[in-house]
């Protein structure tokens, strides 16, 4: 199945927004954001998740696409399309307003980011300072192996 989502890029004074999330959410530093729903525009569901998990304002006119990426959660099965949109302004003092998945808001320098980002965040980051527009995670192989483990076969190219 694949999910549709969106994250929000925010940078403030050189640094970035994450929310810290509960320990029972994995206890990870997270983008703000979520999944796209029906009869809803992708920038229109980041203003509303922005809004949702921290109590920030973003208008959709306001966010800028940087990022598109295609990503494997493997052991879960899933496959998303996310969408990484950079805000240009934003209203009011972020917070974690859903507090069974957030604990807490921290605003980090890019060169300076704390272990608890995501491989797949981190991976993102990355690619967004190097001017790249699109990539997929995890890398293709990796992808490849972990279903020919199984004895499945990837319904993709495989002479790539």
């Amino acid at each position: 199945m694949l999910t549709f989502a969106v994250r929000l890029i925010l940078e403030d004074n050189g640094k970035m927004l994450f929310l810290r999330q509960t320990k029972r959410n994995g206890g990870r530093y997270s983008l703000v954001g979520g999944n796209v729903e029906d009869h809803e525009f992708a920038r229109e569901a980041l203003a509303r998740e922005a809004a949702e998990e921290a109590g920030i304002h973003v208008e959709p006119n306001d966010l800028t696409l940087v990022h598109v990426l295609h990503r494997h959660k493997l052991k879960k099965d899933e496959i998303l399309l996310v969408l990484y949109f950079k805000a240009s302004r934003f209203h009011g003092e972020p917070e974690p307003l859903e507090t069974k998945k957030f604990k807490d808001v921290g605003w980090f320098p890019i060169n300076e980011l704390p272990d608890e980002v995501s491989k797949p965040t981190l991976h993102v980051l990355h690619c967004i300072r190097q001017g790249i527009i699109y990539s997929e995670f995890p890398a293709r192989t990796k992808v490849l192996a972990f279903w020919e483990q199984f004895g499945g076969k990837w319904a993709g190219f495989s002479d790539f």
